[in-house]
C-alpha cells in the first residue's frame, strides 16, 4: 500500500483495530496507517514485536502499539480497556472473530458460547467503553466487520451466523 494516494486524511488520529494480525484486520490497519492514523493493533495471537502488522504500519511512518488480547476472556477485554484509559481513540474497528464448524445438531454449547463471546459480546463491550470517550469528545467512529452470513445464515456455523447477525443488529442499535 506504500505510495497509494490518500483518499482521506486521518493524520493525528488514533485507530484501534481488533483482529489485526492477519486478513481483513491487517489490511484495515495498513489502510488506516496509510491515511495517517496511528495504530493500536489487537489480536489474540499478536507477536510481542516484529509482527507483519507492525512492519506495515511503521512503513507508513505511523506509530504502532500492539496488544495480545483473548476476546473469549471478558477479564482480558476489561484489562485492555483499562490499558487504553487516557488514550483518545478516534476510530475503533471491531474485526476480531473466530469460527467453530459443526452441524447445528452437533454444535456444542461451549463452541456456540465461545464464538458469541469473541465475535459479539466482546465487540459490544469494547464499543461501549471506547464509545463513552468518543461521546465525551464529540467525535469518533466505530466500525464492525459482519458477514454475508448475517443475512443468509450458514451451513455448519450456527454460532458464527448468530454472532454476525447480532453484529448487524448491534450496528443499527442506538
Amino acid at each position: 500500500m506504500i505510495g497509494v494516494q490518500r483518499l482521506f486524511d486521518l493524520g493525528g488520529r488514533v485507530a484501534v483495530v481488533t483482529g489485526a494480525r492477519r486478513g481483513i484486520g491487517l489490511a484495515i490497519a495498513e489502510a488506516l496507517a496509510a491515511a495517517g492514523a496511528d495504530i493500536i493493533a489487537v489480536s489474540a495471537g499478536l507477536e510481542d514485536s516484529g509482527s507483519e502488522v507492525e512492519r506495515r504500519v511503521r512503513a507508513h511512518g505511523r506509530s504502532f502499539r500492539g496488544h495480545r488480547v483473548d476476546f473469549a476472556d471478558r477479564a482480558a477485554v476489561a484489562a485492555f480497556v483499562d490499558e487504553l484509559a487516557g488514550t483518545p481513540v478516534d476510530v475503533l474497528v471491531n474485526n476480531a472473530g473466530t469460527i467453530r464448524r459443526a452441524p447445528a445438531a452437533e454444535h456444542s454449547d461451549e463452541d456456540f458460547d465461545h464464538v458469541l463471546t469473541v465475535d459479539l459480546s466482546s465487540q459490544f463491550v469494547l464499543s461501549r467503553e471506547i464509545g463513552r470517550g468518543m461521546l465525551a469528545r464529540g467525535h469518533g467512529k466505530i466500525i464492525f466487520t459482519a458477514s454475508l452470513l448475517s443475512f443468509q445464515g450458514g451451513i455448519t456455523v450456527p454460532g458464527y451466523a448468530a454472532a454476525k447477525s447480532g453484529i448487524a443488529g448491534l450496528t443499527r442499535a442506538r
